[in-house]
């Protein structure tokens, strides 16, 4: 392994380590100490990683931002042509929920960005964390839906709201129960029929 990418790998620890002690433990109550010793190295290295908590931190919900943006990436236009708003909601939450049976950490994930989104955290974590916005393309889908009289009538921007907020529900309920199943993805879906 070359030196580039064993500080590569210390960088993908130190992520990992403060992802899960800022939700264990909250973001306040994590201490650079706690997260250097999980790691493990010294807390003057970790310096030479992050300069601050707030930067680890802002650097953590950018992880989490890029990959909330899947939604409304994971499907290419001509895919969206062959299948229904109902399919892909539900293929996308099977992937979802799939991907985060194997790594762990994107349970994790979905609750620090639930958090962060708070007022009271550091500012311009909290602006990443509120750019994230899969409730427009998934109101977007649910009109979609609606035309075709495949999701019932209702405010598509609510429903999608209602819809992610249960999401976000289940994937915080599976953060702290390992032992958790996923759930259908249909019955969340059914929400919106």
């Amino acid at each position: 392994m070359t030196r580039k990418e064993q500080k590569e790998e210390r960088r993908k620890a130190i992520l990992m380590a403060a992802l899960t002690l800022f939700v264990e433990k909250g973001y306040y109550d994590t201490k650079i100490a706690d997260i250097a010793s999980a790691v493990p190295m010294s807390v003057g290295l970790m310096f030479h990683y992050f300069e601050s908590k707030e930067e680890l931190l802002l650097e953590v919900v950018k992880m989490g931002a890029e990959g909330t943006k899947s939604i409304s990436r994971g499907a290419p236009p001509e895919m969206m042509n062959k299948t229904t708003p109902d399919r892909y909601l539900t293929g996308f939450l099977k992937k979802m929920f799939n991907f985060a049976k194997n790594e762990p950490w994107i349970f994790y994930m979905f609750v620090l960005m639930g958090q962060v989104r708070r007022a009271g955290m550091p500012e311009e974590a909290r602006k990443v964390a509120l750019s994230v916005d899969a409730v427009d393309f998934t109101a977007g889908l649910i009109t979609e839906g609606q035309k075709d009289g495949i999701f019932h009538k209702g405010d598509a921007k609510l429903m999608s709201r209602c819809f992610w907020a249960s999401v976000q529900g289940i994937m915080e309920e599976m953060a702290m129960d390992k032992q958790m199943k996923e759930p259908d993805p249909e019955w969340i879906v059914g929400m919106l029929r």
